[in-house]
């Protein structure tokens, strides 16, 4: 059975996150979840209009959205990386603002003390992770940025659950190689949900330091190899060339090819993202 992708294009606000939403009917996925993280990207402390960060509009759409239609405990989440303080960027991206106004916490996972050791079965590189005890019992919605990167080719919703590690040098994963280090986080830790902000994304030198690309739109999905394989596609990537897509896929975590994308075609938004 193919694999539901929606790919909704509209102005910034909450309208195309819901529609993108409803279009795959995503209440399934939570059914059984009491409490919902939504991972968000804070690898810096810029804006979302320059997009290197996911859009408080975007978190706030999912906020509301699933207020209305899921009952469960929610969080906003993200750990400090080597160059970036979680709390800051709460902060200056204007996220933790809008998660007061819904009475929604911001949880900087570093300072969770409450870990657990995982193993991986069939792992890459890492034997194990250590994550806080509420990853582990949560759904988690991988909140992701359309965006390059230098080192992985595209940064989209696998990606961002690299920032679900409590470790602030993360700088040590990547000697691990990064590619595997993401196939061995999400083959324990798989997100319930991927839902990529491209309102603006970000094209070049990313996943920091690049160009914003206006693009005006919202890719979800319940499979996140699906997903962001169907977000390669959209900026001009071949997602076979993106070493953690193809693992994943391998790995049986997802699907490339076998995917039903509903909402737009690919063609009528496809853009080829500079890649450096």
């Amino acid at each position: 059975m193919a694999s539901k992708v929606s790919i909704v294009r509209g102005k910034r606000g909450h309208e195309p996150v819901f529609k993108a939403l409803d279009l795959i009917d995503y209440k399934k996925a939570f059914l059984n979840w009491k409490r919902v993280l939504i991972k968000v990207n804070f690898i810096t402390t810029k804006t979302w209009d320059t997009g290197a960060t996911t859009d408080p509009v975007v978190v706030e759409a999912l906020i509301k959205k699933l207020k209305d239609d899921v009952p469960a405990e929610l969080y906003v989440v993200e750990s400090d990386a080597t160059g970036t303080n979680a709390d800051k960027a709460f902060e200056a991206t204007g996220m933790k603002e809008m998660c007061e106004r819904y009475g929604v916490e911001c949880l900087n996972l570093r300072h969770i003390k409450d870990q657990v050791t995982i193993k991986i079965p069939n792992n890459e590189t890492l034997k194990t992770i250590t994550v806080p005890r509420i990853v582990t019992e949560s759904a988690v919605i991988s909140a992701a940025k359309l965006k390059t990167h230098s080192q992985t080719g595209a940064t989209l919703g696998m990606k961002n659950m690299f920032g679900l590690l409590p470790d602030k040098f993360k700088a040590k994963f990547h000697f691990r190689g990064i590619s595997k280090v993401i196939v061995d986080i999400n083959t324990v830790l798989k997100p319930t949900l991927t839902v990529i902000d491209g309102f603006v994304g970000m094209e070049g030198r990313g996943p920091v330091s690049g160009d914003p690309v206006q693009m005006d739109l919202i890719i979800a999905g319940v499979d996140p190899v699906a997903t962001d394989s169907t977000a390669c596609r959209v900026m001009g990537i071949d997602p076979y060339e993106i070493r953690h897509i193809t693992k994943a896929f391998n790995k049986k975590l997802g699907e490339i090819e076998e995917i039903e994308i509903v909402g737009e075609k690919i063609e009528d938004v496809k853009r080829k993202f500079k890649r450096r």
